[in-house]
């Protein structure tokens, strides 16, 4: 008698995210969670967000880095963003070195993270340099997901036909989103397409080892990779079991 029981597979994980300038550690956690991240700057340029600065932690607290670009239009598109000067890697990094040469683990990591800022001065636009940074960040951290650019998925004219369009085209089954699109997404449009959406959650991180109390989450992922080095992932909520960075289904 012959057993007809099948097991489908898993459904293939996706996240589509605007890119970010040398993203904290929640960005990345995101990435090590799916088999495809997708980068969504075909959207609108937003000031003073998180598309061209960061934080880092200093002797005197928190500190934002910030890369001036160009804005010429209200509509225009982060993948259209130019820098505005060449000289700013040159500057963050002789502040990220200041900031961060007694760290236990910047002599590990501190000549690549160098080198990342020494190349990132020839790009003319800033989604090349974030793009830049996401990947040689996740590499140093161990993160190796599928990275696409959304423009390579065609259709969808509004957010929420756009997002299942991509997921669609990218044959995935579950849309891990960050809590911020609670605010705008139609979760019956994704369920109509049979497209399950896990919402992140990204409270109760692990703490590590921080120079300069107290403790601060929200900053980049660069802080993490010099207190931890390689054991920087191990601070990721999605490792091992990516569903705990998820809420609960009710």
């Amino acid at each position: 008698m012959s057993d007809d029981t099948r097991v489908d597979p898993p459904k293939k994980r996706i996240a589509v995210m605007q890119s970010n300038y040398i993203p904290w550690k929640g960005y990345f956690d995101l990435m090590n969670a799916v088999d495809e991240f997708v980068i969504y700057d075909e959207v609108q340029y937003t000031k003073n967000d998180w598309r061209n600065r960061n934080r880092i932690k200093t002797a005197h607290g928190v500190q934002w880095l910030t890369i001036p670009v160009r804005q010429e239009r209200l509509s225009q598109r982060i993948s259209e963003t130019e820098l505005a000067m060449q000289t700013w890697s040159r500057k963050h990094w002789k502040t990220i070195e200041q900031a961060y040469s007694k760290a236990p683990c910047f002599d590990e990591y501190g000549a690549a993270i160098a080198s990342l800022y020494e190349q990132a001065s020839s790009f003319r636009f800033l989604s090349e340099v974030n793009l830049h940074f996401i990947n040689g960040l996740a590499q140093l951290i161990g993160i190796t997901p599928k990275v696409t650019a959304s423009t390579a998925y065609p259709g969808g004219s509004d957010k929420n036909s756009r997002l299942v369009s991509i997921i669609k085209a990218a044959n995935a089954g579950i849309y891990l989103s960050g809590p911020a699109a609670k605010c705008y997404l139609d979760e019956d449009m994704f369920a109509g397409e049979g497209i399950d959406v896990c919402w992140v959650d990204y409270r109760n991180y692990p703490l590590y080892i921080q120079q300069y109390p107290p403790f601060a989450h929200d900053v980049t992922a660069l802080d993490l990779l010099f207190a931890m080095g390689s054991k920087a992932k191990d601070f990721l909520k999605s490792n091992p079991d990516w569903r705990s960075l998820c809420e609960a289904r009710q």
